[in-house]
């Protein structure tokens, strides 16, 4: 074992000596740079969106509702300082939507030109594999997974010229899953295209960071608390037959338990949004976690799958169903 200790300190080495080097070196100058931001109507999206404006970037803040509360409230903020924050519709989900973003990006490009793309929008629910239908799943991928994909192959080019960053928002239910599969699914597919995109984006001088959120259910609204009633009436004969209205109304009560823990403090996590487009020498990954969220990817990534099937087994359904 203690053979091994010279071997170990050799590879913490680097590690420990680039976390000292990007303390000390300088931050990116955001003036004259231009980002854009998918899902701004609320959540992280939003406040990124009003706190890059207010570093000094140029903000393309992406909304599916141009005419909502989120846009309006980003609209009279780019009013103080005009050009430097507009607000755009888009739906990652339509081709046409982002073809178009890209128009207006290259139409009022800043003279230091394309900085960054954040692939925030995204979506989520809760439900057993069983309840959920195909066309659910359908949008959850497409919302989540091929609109990020979607978007970057858009913009990528434009990153390629001048260097730039891409964040994607991932998060630790990539890991694990606690009654919300569907929106696990879709993470853990965006956290393999990133490594694989990070990797082939390094060449061109282009940086991939991925954001990997705890519960912060309470800090967006990407996820209401949930009405056993409602999936109770959403299920179908089959699924009826074989769960009952206890189990589900558990199940639900359980998950929205899980929901109201949530941090309400956001700008936790988009100050690593923030130092993924800012920082010098950016993380690959940023986990913003309360350390039992962090214990349990953990254990997640390094014990047995076995240990983990017990433990979250035993934190799940105490209702028999026969």
């Amino acid at each position: 074992m203690w053979a091994a200790a010279p071997l170990l300190l050799l590879l913490l080495l680097p590690l420990a000596l680039a976390r000292r080097w990007r303390r000390g070196a300088a931050r990116l100058e955001p003036a004259g740079r231009a980002v854009l931001i998918t899902g701004c109507d609320s959540g992280f999206g939003h406040l990124l969106a009003l706190r890059l404006h207010r570093l000094g970037f140029t903000v393309f803040a992406g909304c599916l509702c141009p005419g909502g509360d989120g846009a309006r409230r980003l609209q009279r903020e780019a009013a103080a300082e005009p050009g430097r924050l507009r607000v755009l519709r888009l739906d990652v989900t339509r081709a046409r939507d982002v073809r178009e973003a890209k128009e207006m990006v290259l139409s009022h490009l800043p003279e230091r030109g394309f900085w960054g793309l954040v692939n925030n929008a995204g979506i989520s629910t809760f439900g057993e594999t069983g309840w959920l239908s195909m066309e659910t799943y359908e949008k959850f991928a497409d919302v989540n997974l091929l609109g990020s994909i979607r978007t970057t192959l858009e913009f990528l080019p434009l990153l390629r010229k001048y260097k730039g960053r891409i964040v994607f928002m991932s998060s630790i239910i990539a890991y694990f899953t606690l009654g919300n599969g569907i929106y696990s699914m879709t993470k853990a597919a965006i956290e393999k295209f990133c490594d694989a995109l990070r990797l082939e984006m390094k060449k061109f001088g282009v940086q991939v960071c991925i954001i990997q959120p705890g519960n912060y259910a309470r800090s967006t609204r990407i996820q209401p608390p949930v009405s056993a009633e409602e999936i109770w009436s959403e299920l179908s004969e089959e699924e009826k037959a074989v769960y009952n209205k206890e189990y589900v109304q558990e199940r639900a009560d359980f998950f929205n338990s899980i929901l109201s823990e949530g941090s309400t403090n956001g700008h936790e996590v988009v100050d690593a949004m923030v130092d993924a487009l800012t920082s010098p020498a950016p993380k690959a990954r940023y986990m913003v976690a309360k350390l039992k969220e962090k214990a349990l990817v953990f254990v997640c990534a390094l014990f047995p799958t076995a240990v983990m099937d017990s433990v979250l087994s035993y934190a799940l359904s105490k209702v028999k169903l026969a």
